[in-house]
């Protein structure tokens, strides 16, 4: 274990739309306290001209947590940039890695991977108007600008506008022919290419992301980079997040057992209900709590059917933990795999 603390970089949650927003962070925050979060994508005219609390109300029990933006007017960039420190975030993190059409039609996403002059503008009127971390995320190369060449030319635009920290998904990104979920699968990994821009720009922060299904996998990475973003496997099997605060940050904790996070979800969960938000709009991000132990099936079938009902409420999370067993409900994670230094 290394005697250094580590940052919030280390691991975080990836930014994943209709899936990270604030009740999927405040249920995270009940397995780890380190990792760092990330909203779902919210574009500038979102920010600038819709429902501002709806779009960036957080918790304070959620920080660390980043705000990731899609845009590329660098006006907007930095206001939006501006009112995230306000409402006091913790970092700004430019989206360039989403392929899907909506996005590209604003001009924003994997597609800024072909300007990466628009970027480094972008960022740098972001730094401009803000105290606050500003990151990049984006993907290996889109399309036929595929190469390592163009990959270093982008980074070292972008970084020369003050970018220190890039959070690369080891994939490319096809921006017409495949959907955004078929370009989260098809194009192959390749974790050697952020493996070698490390190498090439060592004084940068690298956050790989892609395909990394859990902790274990996430430390093999950290041997050479210098944080590891988990997507889905976070959402759907959220209780691998349960030791990172021991295994990958090295606190002296002793990790939550499953009836344990329920427990201290429950308190947020009453609260919105009082707010009048429907049960299932937070118990959603908990289906997978269970995944692959027994009671999995009982616990997401009572709250899918039941969740949506007019005035459900905490008698069907409990009618959900029934048939699980306890020797689940109070298993405890074990000791940790030895960590790379």
């Amino acid at each position: 274990m290394s005697a250094a603390p580590r940052p919030p970089h280390t691991l975080s949650v990836a930014p994943m739309m209709d899936w990270t927003d604030r009740h999927c962070r405040a249920f995270h925050r009940t397995l780890t306290r380190r990792t760092l979060l990330y909203t779902e994508m919210v574009t500038t005219g979102a920010i600038l001209h819709g429902d501002r609390e709806r779009h960036l109300g957080f918790g304070e029990a959620e920080h660390p947590v980043a705000l990731q933006l899609g845009g590329s007017d660098p006006a907007a960039l930095a206001e939006s940039a501006r009112i995230a420190e306000d409402r006091g975030y913790d970092e700004v993190n430019l989206n360039c890695g989403c392929p899907s059409d909506r996005v590209q039609s604003g001009s924003f996403g994997a597609c800024l991977m072909g300007t990466p002059d628009v970027v480094a503008r972008g960022v740098e009127a972001m730094r401009g108007a803000t105290t606050l971390p500003v990151t990049v995320k984006h993907r290996i190369g889109i399309d036929d600008l595929d190469s390592y060449e163009h990959l270093t030319r982008f980074v070292s635009t972008v970084a020369g506008a003050g970018c220190e920290t890039f959070v690369v998904h080891a994939r490319k990104a096809w921006l017409s022919g495949l959907s955004p979920k078929e370009n989260r699968e098809i194009p192959p990994l390749r974790y050697e290419v952020v493996r070698r821009m490390k190498e090439d720009f060592p004084g940068l922060t690298v956050v790989l992301n892609g395909g990394v299904l859990s902790l274990e996998a996430a430390w093999d990475h950290l041997a050479w980079a210098d944080g590891v973003m988990i997507g889905r496997a976070a959402y759907q099997d959220p209780y691998i997040l349960a030791t990172a605060d021991r295994d990958v940050f090295g606190e002296a904790m002793t990790p939550p057992t499953r009836r344990e996070v329920v427990e201290a979800f429950l308190p947020y969960v009453a609260a919105q209900l009082e707010a009048g938000q429907p049960l299932n709009r937070m118990m959603r991000h908990t289906l997978g709590l269970f995944a692959g132990q027994p009671g999995a099936r009982h616990w997401k079938r009572t709250l899918s059917e039941q969740g949506h009902r007019p005035g459900a409420g905490l008698e069907v999370v409990r009618e959900a933990l029934a048939e699980v067993p306890e020797s689940v409900l109070d298993a405890r994670p074990g000791v940790g795999e030895a960590q790379p230094a």
